[in-house]
């Protein structure tokens, strides 16, 4: 059956895999990204060249890590960019946005440039703020602006959104439910408020710990 996407995606959509390059490493997680680069193009009905960018890929060189963004087009076109990636280690600020994300939206299980409503949060963030996180209209944990979110229960045992409660299933994200460090459930609003720790993260960034204002 023919994705309902496929009748309504915008000439200019791209998909996008951000992605970390490691001076010693190469790509990381390079795999996991194209796995999942593969599939939306696949439910968006974009050719993809798989050979074409793990060859562009492949000729990335840096004595730096580099923070890398490829996107594919509706007519397989590729592009690749990189800047020096900077990371710094320091507990994150959050708070929840006030909008609120849908359950039943299609294009949040996949990685577009159709993002207004958090390239949108994510401009409004006050200085002391370094990440919003999003709930849907049950009034269930989502995502983060540009981060999966996980939580630690009073028990000790972390937990992370399910992607129908309205959410990426992030590179991140993934390993760390394939490590069973973590499970997926949905997660409340009051869990959230109560719970022992928060962690966000993302496959460029790592977990970041994150505290709730």
């Amino acid at each position: 059956m023919e994705s309902p996407l496929r009748t309504a995606i915008p000439s200019n959509c791209r998909l996008i895999e951000t992605f970390r390059f490691d001076p010693t490493g190469g790509a990381l997680n390079i795999s996991l990204h194209l796995k999942r680069m593969a599939h939306s193009a696949k439910v968006f009905g974009f050719p993809f060249y798989e050979k074409t960018i793990v060859r562009e890929i492949g000729n990335l060189s840096s004595k730096h890590p580099l923070r890398c963004r490829r996107t594919l087009g509706e007519m397989g076109d590729f592009n690749l960019k990189s800047e020096i990636f900077e990371n710094t280690e320091k507990v994150w600020k959050i708070a929840i946005a006030e909008q609120n994300l849908s359950s039943c939206d299609p294009w949040l299980h996949h990685k577009t440039t159709q993002r207004s409503i958090y390239d949108e949060a994510r401009s409004t963030l006050p200085k002391e703020l370094d990440e919003f996180l999003f709930v849907n209209e049950k009034e269930e944990v989502c995502e983060g602006t540009i981060t999966n979110v996980f939580v630690q229960l009073s028990d000790g045992n972390w937990i992370t959104p399910p992607v129908a409660s309205g959410c990426l299933a992030g590179i991140f994200r993934q390993i760390k439910l394939q490590s069973g460090t973590v499970r997926k459930r949905v997660v409340t609003i009051n869990e959230l408020l109560k719970c022992r720790q928060i962690m966000v993260g993302n496959s460029l960034r790592g977990e970041i710990l994150a505290e709730l204002l």
